[in-house]
């Protein structure tokens, strides 16, 4: 939250602020790239918190996020994103409107109906039921038959389609009116590569590229791959295993403490849900 979140909010907020006259392709890419870190580590972040302070408490809490940037689908997406709401429109809405048990046509009635009702639970806005169907729509078209093709094509580009659809979607979800997510989509296919240098590398700062760097990185497995690695290495050694992953966590700890005394307030997005 504090270290990759809250960087990559100075960056989407300064570039969606921005006229359109004088945002380019890049510089919008960019922009819905970072905030779709920014949503991602600031509630995982948040759900992380819950998780930890309520095993202090006695309370286990289940996980919320399990690397939902790596999927390849739709569907994927939303078994790996906010897996609590997923679940419990799986149980209470979906389910009790019969499912997939009623037929083809019943079972896309149903994913429009839920998706709709997703949208709504993030607000009583255009935009969010909006984003809401957009999720709805490709999940009932990769249903029909293109989660088929999907599995036939390389890793690569069905990860591509993945992440351009739900890119594209935070686009609507981040925006206050239907106008402005348009506006804003207009400039991400405007093919305008004239990019406004200075205010980009008044946004590009030097944080701001070290928390991208670990935005990727941490959206992935690879960091729990090298945290086995290392278990492996130090096998033998427990004393200097214990050493470095706590030392590694009092530095991690320390930072974040700065950067709240430094930064001013910057609540969770999903404070207002």
């Amino acid at each position: 939250k504090m270290i990759i979140a809250n960087n990559c909010t100075f960056l989407a907020d300064g570039i969606f602020n921005m006229p359109n006259d004088e945002m380019s392709s890049l510089l919008a890419w960019l922009g819905v790239i970072a905030y779709s870190f920014q949503i991602y580590y600031d509630f995982s972040g948040y759900s992380d918190m819950a998780i930890g302070l309520g095993k202090m408490l006695g309370f286990n809490f289940p996980e919320n996020f399990n690397f939902p940037y790596i999927s390849k689908s739709i569907r994927e997406f939303w078994r790996r994103w906010h897996m609590t709401l997923s679940y419990w429109f799986r149980d209470y809405v979906y389910i009790s409107l019969g499912g997939n048990r009623k037929g083809n046509i019943r079972t896309y009635i149903n994913l429009f109906i839920v998706f709709f009702v997703t949208g709504l639970w993030h607000g009583a806005s255009w935009t969010f039921i909006i984003w809401g169907l957009i999720h709805g729509l490709f999940i009932i078209i990769e249903r029909v038959g293109f989660g088929k093709t999907l599995n036939k094509l390389p890793n690569i580009i069905s990860h591509l389609y993945l992440l351009f659809i739900v890119s594209f979607s935070w686009v609507f979800f981040r925006s206050e009116t239907i106008t402005e997510a348009l506006q804003y989509t207009t400039a991400m296919f405007s093919f305008n590569i004239q990019t406004n240098t200075d205010f980009l590398l008044f946004l590009c700062s030097k944080e701001t590229g070290i928390a991208l760097l670990l935005a990727v990185l941490f959206s992935t497995p690879i960091h729990k791959k090298i945290h086995q690695f290392v278990v492996v290495q130090f096998n033998n050694n427990k004393k200097i295993y214990a050493t470095l992953k706590y030392s590694g966590l009092v530095v991690i700890f320390i930072i974040s403490c700065i950067y709240i005394t430094v930064d001013s307030y910057n609540p969770f997005i999903y404070f207002r849900f």
